[in-house]
């Protein structure tokens, strides 16, 4: 038997041709004079064309299974989030950067690439890894790798930290150029680490040993090298040791380094003096300023009737130009913030007047001890002026110092070596401004995307280990963001300032994003970590059906697609 198909088909007066067919089961034979012959069994037109297909592959002897019996799924493992980061990785040349081919650099690669889409510990890394539960373990060849060995990858790329960071470095600062530096600490868990020590927590941890690190980066953020330091450092020997990097290490002998008024102090820069060729742009602390500001002083609130900035000489500051900034809405913002600590300390002062009005505290130490601990609390203790007598005591606002700090509220003056034909006062300003790329850095490396803190290594190599980690999954993160900005609120299209002191403003473009959460094309937007938790839902699925096992990727959604567009290629179904 089989499946004749006929029928009859012809064309319209208008030219559209149009067919009929027939499907005929029919029985072929001979006669009993041998001639062949055909005998129509059934007409099959009416059945729909899978089943016709079905019956004809029946007929020809193939065996037909249910889907359901022959289709398995045997494995679905995320995959686009691993894949997102190696492509951008593989365009920056990330395992070339990190040194020739080997095991160690294998594992370190994978290191890198796991901490900047799933940031955990080591441990829980390499589980991650063995359990089969992303691809990246088995692509990358690293799923059997035990904690020694992510350990001795951890020490290899330590040894390699320096000749990585020259490449970094000869790639984005350019001799003449901007360097950006700045400091931060995290807090370390348990008390055998080496570099653990007490000091300025900028996580808010007090109480609890620390370690510092000093992050280089070019002049948009990128970063480009990092300093592990003990827990007690200073800020001004910290940015010593950036100089000593950048000359040393780098080969760097022209530089314009920025930071902070912390960092780079009057002794920093009488060292910078004696470096020809390094210039700093920072800025004054604040009885600096007031001293500019006293009696004929150089700087005049008159200086900014008509402008935001304006640039003064001071024979306190001999070649060296102070650009004077004055920005309204950090002004109101400031005069907000210290009334309302004066509030709060005000509410406290009266809790403590009361207790002993009502006899509870008579001690005058008692008091004077409760009242230091109020007035330090809220740091504007030099606004008040408190008297104890006996068993009571009272208080009043130092008017006069109020005033005075509020005359300089929203001032900012920047110093600066860079002569007027390097940069004018606008860019000083900009340049100074752009620490916050730094600061950016930061809250990617500690809190937002790569979880860096605490520290749980207990060796100083251990930690320098992961500190560099983390900076080179930040230096890949970066990239990420970039590329992926149209996915994500990130404002591609900032205006331009009236002038460097006025606040940043979004762009329109960001606002419609903002308030649609919609991009241009029509696509949702999401925050930078929910889109790398949308990217790892496209999966790498291994199928078997009849005894044949196929690895196949799902469909990708058009945000997923669009994703892989921008960062140039398409989805790899392995990561090579």
């Amino acid at each position: 038997m089989h499946v004749d198909q006929a029928g009859r088909h012809y064309t319209t007066s208008s030219g559209e041709r149009r067919a009929y067919p027939t499907y005929l089961l029919r029985h072929s034979f001979r006669d009993e004079d041998g001639r062949p012959r055909k005998e129509t069994l059934a007409n099959l037109t009416g059945l729909p064309e899978e089943s016709i297909a079905a019956l004809r592959a029946t007929l020809r002897g193939r065996v037909l299974v249910d889907a359901e019996d022959g289709f398995e799924v045997e494995r679905s493992v995320p995959h686009g989030d691993v894949a997102a980061a190696h492509v951008m990785a593989s365009r920056l040349g990330l395992r070339a950067l990190l040194g020739p081919a080997c095991r160690d650099r294998d594992v370190a690669y994978a290191l890198i690439l796991s901490r900047a889409v799933r940031p955990e510990s080591k441990l829980s890394t390499a589980r991650w890894w063995q359990d089969g539960d992303t691809t990246l373990g088995t692509d990358l060849k690293v799923a059997d790798a035990s904690t020694d060995e992510v350990y001795a990858a951890m020490d290899w790329l330590t040894s390699r930290q320096r000749g990585i960071e020259k490449k970094l470095a000869a790639r984005h600062l350019a001799p003449g150029g901007i360097a950006m530096f700045d400091l931060s600490s995290s807090w370390v868990e348990g008390s055998q680490c080496e570099l653990a020590a007490f000091g300025h927590s900028r996580d808010g941890k007090r109480g609890r040993k620390q370690i510092e690190y000093g992050l280089l980066t070019d002049p948009v953020g990128r970063p480009v090298a990092v300093e592990v330091l003990a827990g007690n450092t200073a800020d001004p020997e910290s940015f010593k040791t950036a100089i000593t990097r950048v000359r040393g290490d780098f080969g760097i002998e022209r530089l314009i380094m920025v930071g902070d008024r912390g960092m780079i102090t009057g002794t920093r820069i009488d060292d910078l003096r004696k470096l020809e060729g390094m210039d700093w742009i920072t800025a004054l602390r604040a009885p600096a300023i007031a001293a500019l500001a006293n009696d004929d002083g150089p700087l005049q609130m008159s200086l900014f009737d008509t402008q935001n900035f304006a640039e003064i000489t001071s024979p306190d500051y001999p070649g060296e130009r102070l650009i004077c900034c004055h920005n309204p809405v950090l002004e109101a913002e400031r005069a907000r913030k210290r009334e309302a600590l004066l509030a709060a300390t005000e509410t406290d002062l009266a809790k403590i007047r009361k207790s002993a009005d009502a006899g509870r505290l008579k001690d005058p130490d008692k008091i004077g001890i409760r009242i230091g601990k109020v007035i330090g609390k809220h740091k504007v203790g030099k606004h008040f002026i408190t008297e104890v007598t006996g068993a009571s005591f009272t208080w009043r606002r130092d008017l006069g110092k109020i005033a005075a700090e509020a005359a300089l509220d929203g001032i900012y003056v920047i110093r600066s070596s860079v002569t007027a034909s390097t940069l004018d006062a606008a860019a000083v300003v900009s340049a100074y401004k752009d620490l916050k790329y730094v600061e950016r850095d930061f809250r990617i490396t500690k809190a937002d995307d790569l979880d860096l803190r605490p520290i749980y290594h207990y060796l100083a190599d251990r930690i320098r280990g992961h500190v560099l980690i983390c900076m080179l999954a930040c230096y890949l993160t970066w990239h990420l963001r970039q590329a992926l900005a149209a996915l994500t609120f990130t404002d591609q299209h900032i205006p331009a300032p009236l002038d460097p002191v006025a606040p940043a403003r979004r762009s329109a473009q960001a606002r419609a994003k903002d308030a649609g959460k919609h991009n241009g094309d029509g696509l949702p937007v999401r925050k930078y970590g929910d889109l790398l938790g949308h990217l790892s839902t496209l999966d790498r699925q291994t199928i078997v059906f009849s005894g044949q096992r196929i690895e196949k990727l799902t469909s990708p959604t058009p945000v997923q697609a669009r994703a892989f567009e921008l960062l140039g290629a398409p989805v790899p179904l392995a990561l090579k």
